[in-house]
C-alpha cells in the first residue's frame, strides 16, 4: 500500500495564528519537543462539519500544557475558532482534527523556560482506526509487554506526546504478530486500556472499567459511561486483573479514533461482540449523527 507523506499534502494548516499552506507548516530540526517530548495534543473527530465536544477537547489540551508546565497562548475560545476554521478551509465533511502545542527552538537543553509555545492545527478526512470487517467480528488483541507508569513518575493526566511511546512500541510489537492492537497493563499489574483508547468489559450485564488513575479518562470513555447509564446499565470503576477477562462475556474499546470497538480476543481470552457492545455502538452514533449503514 503507497502512503501518502502527511508532509507533503495538499490543503491548509493553522499555524501559531493563522492558515498557511500545508506544505509551509514546518519546524526547526532541534526544537525542545522533538529532543525531548514537550507536546501536548488532541484527537478530535469531525462529524458532518462539526467537530464532536470541541471545548472539551480545547480544555484539555490547555490544561495538558500546564501539567508539562507552559501556558498557551490561545483560550479555550480562540483555540476553538481556529478548529472550525481549518476545518471549513479544508472542506473536511467526516474526518479527524489534530491540534498540537509544543515548546520551540530558542532554547536547547532539559531546561526550556524560555522557549516560545507554538500551536498547529491540522485536519484531514480519515475513516475508522480499525477496519469495519474487523470491528464487525471484533478486533485482536494481545498483551503488552510495557506498562502504563505510576502516576508519580510520569505527568499521566496530560495527554503529552511522550507518554505515547510505549504505544507506539506496543502496537508495532502487536501488528507484528498479526493483532490489531495491544493491552496495557498498569504498574501493578492491572488492566489499564489499549495504546490509544480505553477499555470496557461487560460481566454478567455489568460493565466495567479500569480507574484512569494511570492513563487518559478519555472524553469518549466518558461519553460511553453516559450513554450506558442512560440505558440503565451499571458502570463500575475499579481496578481489574487481567484473570477477570476469563469471566468475561464482552469487551470493547472507546476513543476518539476508536470510537466505539468491539474485541474478539485478547491474548488467550475469547470474546463475541453482544447486545450491549452493539446498544452502545448505535446510541454513540446516533449522538454524533452517523448515518447507520
Amino acid at each position: 500500500m503507497s502512503l501518502v507523506p502527511f508532509d507533503d499534502r495538499d490543503g491548509t494548516i493553522w499555524f501559531d495564528g493563522k492558515l498557511i499552506p500545508w506544505r509551509d507548516a514546518k519546524v526547526h530540526v532541534l526544537t525542545h519537543a522533538l529532543h525531548y517530548a514537550s507536546a501536548v495534543f488532541e484527537g478530535e473527530r469531525v462529524y458532518q462539519g462539526k467537530v464532536f465536544k470541541l471545548t472539551e477537547h480545547s480544555e484539555r489540551l490547555i490544561n495538558s500544557g500546564r501539567i508539562l508546565g507552559f501556558e498557551m497562548p490561545w483560550s479555550v475560545e480562540e483555540i476553538n475558532e481556529a478548529t472550525r476554521a481549518t476545518v471549513a478551509a479544508n472542506n473536511i465533511v467526516d474526518g479527524y482534527v489534530r491540534p498540537i502545542a509544543y515548546r520551540g527552538a530558542e532554547q536547547m537543553g532539559v531546561a526550556a523556560q524560555q522557549t516560545k509555545i507554538h500551536m498547529a492545527i491540522a485536519t484531514w478526512v480519515w475513516p475508522s482506526y480499525f477496519p469495519p470487517e474487523l470491528r464487525k467480528k471484533g478486533i485482536r488483541l494481545n498483551f503488552s509487554k510495557w506498562k502504563r507508569p505510576h502516576p508519580e513518575t510520569a505527568p499521566t493526566q496530560s495527554k503529552a506526546a511522550g507518554l505515547y511511546m510505549i504505544g507506539t512500541l506496543s502496537k508495532h510489537d502487536a501488528e507484528g504478530q498479526g493483532y490489531s492492537d495491544s493491552i496495557m497493563l498498569d504498574w501493578q499489574g492491572n488492566l489499564a486500556e489499549a495504546t490509544g483508547a480505553n477499555m470496557f468489559l461487560v460481566i454478567d450485564g455489568e460493565i466495567h472499567t479500569p480507574v484512569p488513575d494511570c492513563f487518559l479518562d478519555g472524553i469518549t470513555r466518558r461519553t460511553v459511561i453516559d450513554l450506558a447509564k442512560k440505558r440503565g446499565f451499571k458502570v463500575i470503576e475499579r481496578k481489574i486483573l487481567p484473570e477477570e477477562l476469563a469471566k468475561t462475556q464482552e469487551v470493547f474499546l472507546t476513543g476518539t479514533a476508536a470510537e466505539v470497538t468491539p474485541v474478539g480476543e485478547i491474548g488467550e481470552y475469547r470474546f463475541t461482540p453482544g447486545a450491549i457492545t452493539a446498544a452502545l455502538i448505535a446510541d454513540y452514533d446516533a449522538l454524533v449523527g452517523r448515518i447507520p449503514t
